[in-house]
């Protein structure tokens, strides 16, 4: 049997770790981790091992040769251009058309039983078997369901909270015949998870699942880089350590001298050639590279260090990576989670605060305290995307200089020559951010239209109005008000995909962003026209003589919202007689919180009663959402809101197709019923309501949320309060009823909405069990849309989501009264609590 290294990657999420070395280089117990998995395949009794390179290849080259060293054949396959997992490894087919082959990832540490996983995948038949393996966190891998024979159902290559369906992933581990090459052609770029391996599902070819008994860690992370060493020394796996094992958990290299009256305190693993001096204290789940001094009282505690690093007279290391050739001078402090590049210098008595990076060659003064990264960007270790775009607190975490590069690493995205909508609201620090991506943006050659302080669906419209290939808007985040948001649009004006997210990430880690000659320098102009442009094509897409005729009286509180600009003047064209409240833009006094906005709404109700007005709405987070206010006061808000709108929508346009999250209750299937109506349900993210609108040939009427948010395609797919607002007068002038009727025969709405708290590093396995316990009961259907959403009848439902940014699940349930959705949610709330209990 022969082997596939796979040891291509660049380990992005690895750096400073990996600037300077691909991530198979990088050290585990002081050995590269590809040479652990090369020695591995060895003692399992394989020599030919072919190794497919791309990032620093002639790096791996160097270190291992020939592979004579570790007793193997090393046969390199170098990708001139990324071909991705399955092209790069039909790259090297001449030497692996001879037999089954197991493919394993350079840059991940494990000691799988080949002979096991070889055996099941001839038992089996199988043409390709997957390795897997149950992981806390599965967002980072593809998840796999199988069925009870092992055979492959389903899979998902990273996927959101929503759509994990189980703890099981894929390893990155593969064997394989020869002839799922026939699948490929010469040259092109193929992944496995994401082309091959659906191809074989599709076509019902023998695609199985082995799930690992054996350890494996990705090392995906720089968390995970430390975890998998302290791992490796308490023998969570079997391969071997290296260094005399002087007392028990103790190993030590050659040629060190370690003082008598230093403490060595097991598990820790000490290199070659190390002094350690009297009254330093090394471990628990230590690493020291090869020629490491350690001076007098010294403490280095669950950290990691590389070759030649030297820590002075009372330094205190905890729980950090120090690279090669640092200098940590006497009484330096380096806290928990902290990453130290190659060659840096840190003073005496500095403070290196937790999680903080410094890149390479950085020189830390005496005494210093150094409480963020020293990097171009204050943020370059996080993720970077989370929710609608990227947000933190403002002028903290987002500041000028993290702008720049993160407008530069867009444009790159964008490639050379596009043109970019740039927007903002009327807050200072939002007006720097938007600075700051400006000149980034035309730093990589990029054009810039900048829309100024614009409400957002008039700079979402001005995207495609100006046929741009993205837009940036910068507000301050509508429910967190500490912090800026900064949201990115394609060229629909709707948000980007979660692929492209990723992409701009690895730009921004990579610093890869090619900065234009001066003479390409993009554009920076000023968007003529922006409101005239949308209230035209918004006129064009309204009865507006219909709604003249009406005569509304209306009470339209602005939110103190950048709305105010634009609204009165549409709605004094078409007649209406228009009482406002909060009509002027003030970010400081905008509701923050749905309590503020509660408030507003009540206050609201209040004036249109007194004043007998026709409606009231509130339109707020930038003239996206709404809220409305029937004539009797009664407000419409939530699922209410929604129904409510979906009945005129299904009275005024007979089977029309509406899409909703799958959040929304069954009332609204109901109402559409009535008239041949369609409803479609999506993912709770409202990217994926508006990419879904945004099809023509889905032909979606109208789009709507829980939250009030609701987009009409005819005039953007996308989020916008104004066109909201004018639709629903433009029905009730149809259809010649008061507001209130169309909420008062909806069918009651029986809705119950629980949270219960979850560790992170639980929500994969609950999932895994949830799902299999309800497609294992075949009383009820289940739905992976979004979460697990198990149906016992069209209302009687429960929901179960995980939280995307919180360690909690969220549960919805609907039942035939509210006490039984209660009681629906509470049951799946004690089912969650009683799986993590376990």
């Amino acid at each position: 049997m022969k082997a596939v290294v796979m040891a291509g990657g660049e380990g992005t999420r690895l750096r400073p770790l990996t600037l300077h070395r691909p991530k198979p280089l990088v050290p585990v117990l002081n050995k590269p981790i590809a040479q652990h998995i090369i020695e591995h395949l060895r003692r399992a009794g394989i020599s030919d091992i072919v190794v497919t390179l791309y990032y620093l290849a002639e790096e791996i080259m160097n270190a291992f040769g020939t592979g004579a060293e570790l007793g193997v054949n090393l046969i390199y396959s170098i990708e001139d251009s990324p071909l991705g997992t399955a092209g790069s490894v039909k790259k090297a087919e001449a030497y692996l058309s001879d037999g089954a082959f197991i493919i394993v990832s350079g840059d991940a540490l494990t000691d799988i039983d080949v002979e096991k996983a070889l055996a099941f995948h001839r038992e089996k038949k199988s043409e390709a078997t997957i390795i897997l393996q149950h992981v806390q966190n599965p967002l980072e891998f593809g998840v796999v369901m199988t069925e009870e024979d092992g055979r492959i159902s389903r899979f998902l290559e990273k996927p959101s909270w929503g759509e994990v369906f189980s703890d099981t992933v894929n390893t990155g581990m593969y064997i394989l015949e020869p002839s799922v090459f026939d699948l490929m052609e010469e040259g092109k770029s193929y992944d496995w998870s994401q082309d091959i391996f659906p191809q074989l599902l599709a076509a019902g070819r023998p695609l199985y699942g082995y799930t690992l008994g054996e350890y494996w860690t990705d090392v995906g992370s720089l968390d995970e880089y430390r975890t998998s060493q302290y791992a490796f020394l308490a023998k969570a796996t079997t391969l071997p350590i290296d260094g005399t094992e002087n007392e028990p958990g103790v190993y030590v290299g050659e040629g060190c001298i370690i003082d008598p009256q230093a403490k060595i305190i097991a598990p820790v693993r000490i290199g070659d050639n190390c002094r350690i001096k009297a009254g330093a204290i090394i471990g628990p789940d230590t690493v020291l590279g090869d020629n490491c001094i350690v001076e007098f009282d010294a403490c280095i505690e669950k950290s990691i260090l590389w070759d030649s690093v030297y820590v002075g007279r009372k330094a205190q290391l905890i729980a950090c990576t120090v690279c090669h050739h640092c200098t940590i001078k006497d009484g330096a402090e380096i806290q928990e989670g902290a990453v130290i590049g190659d060659r840096c210098q840190i003073g005496d008595g500095a403070l290196i605060r937790t999680m903080v990076k410094l890149w390479p060659d950085k020189m830390i003064e005496s005494d210093a305290l150094v409480a963020t990264s020293l990097i171009w960007g204050a943020k370059a270790n996080a993720a970077l995307f989370k929710g609608l775009g990227v947000t933190g607190i403002a002028n903290r975490e987002l500041t000028p200089d993290f702008a720049t590069k993160l407008g530069a690493s867009y444009g790159a995205f964008l490639k050379k020559g596009a043109t970019v909508i740039t927007a903002r609201d009327g807050h200072p620090a939002s007006r720097m951010l938007k600075r700051g991506i400006l000149a980034g943006l035309v730093s990589v050659g990029c054009n810039v239209l900048d829309v100024e302080a614009q409400p957002l669906p008039l700079a979402r419209f001005a995207v495609r109005s100006n046929a741009a290939q993205g837009g940036v808007n910068v507000r301050i985040d509508p429910d967190h008000p500490r912090n800026a948001l900064i949201e990115f649009f394609d060229r629909s004006g709707i948000y980007i995909t979660k692929n492209a997210e990723r992409k701009i990430e690895t730009i921004y880690f990579r610093e890869d962003y090619g900065l234009a000659d001066m003479e390409e320098v993009g554009e920076i102009e000023f968007a003529a026209r922006t409101i005239e442009t949308y209230t035209q094509e918004f006129f064009a897409h309204i009865r507006e003589k219909d709604i003249e005729r009406r005569k509304f009286k209306v009470v339209v509180d602005y939110a103190y919202g950048r709305i105010s600009t634009v609204l009165p003047v549409i709605l004094g064209r078409l007649g209406c007689d228009v009482i406002s409240l909060n009509a002027y833009s003030d970010t400081n006094r905008a509701p923050k919180n749905a309590s503020e906005r509660e408030a507003l709404i009540y206050n609201l109700s209040q004036v249109v009663t007194t004043l007998r007005a026709d409606l009231g709405v509130i339109i707020h987070s930038d003239g996206e959402r709404i809220a409305l206010v029937d004539e009797g006061g009664v407000s419409l808000t939530g699922a209410k809101l929604l129904a409510t709108l979906a009945s005129m929508v299904s009275q005024t346009r007979p089977g029309a197709k509406i899409a909703v999250p799958v959040t929304a209750p069954s009332v609204v299937e109901q109402v559409l019923r009535r008239t041949n109506g369609v409803v479609a349900r999506t993912k709770t993210d409202p990217r994926f309501l508006m990419t879904h609108a945004s099809h023509p040939a889905e032909k979606v009427v109208m789009a709507g949320d829980l939250d009030g948010g609701f987009l009409f395609p005819e005039l953007q797919p996308a989020f916008d309060g104004l066109f909201a607002f004018v639709k629903t007068l433009e029905m009730l002038s149809w259809l010649q009823r008061p507001l209130s009727d169309f909420a008062n025969e909806l069918p009651p709405i029986l809705l119950s909405a629980q949270t219960v708290r979850c560790p992170f590093d639980a929500k994969g396995s609950v999932m895994r069990r949830l799902t299999e316990e309800s497609l294992a009961d075949t009383r009820n259907r289940t739905d992976l849309i979004d979460g697990i959403k198990i149906t016992e009848s069209e209302r009687e439902w429960a929901l179960v989501l995980p939280d995307a940014a919180d360690p909690v699940f969220h549960v919805y349930a609907e039942g035939v009264t509210q006490e039984a959705a209660e009681e629906r949610a509470a049951h799946y709330i004690k089912k969650i609590a009683d799986m993590i209990a376990v």
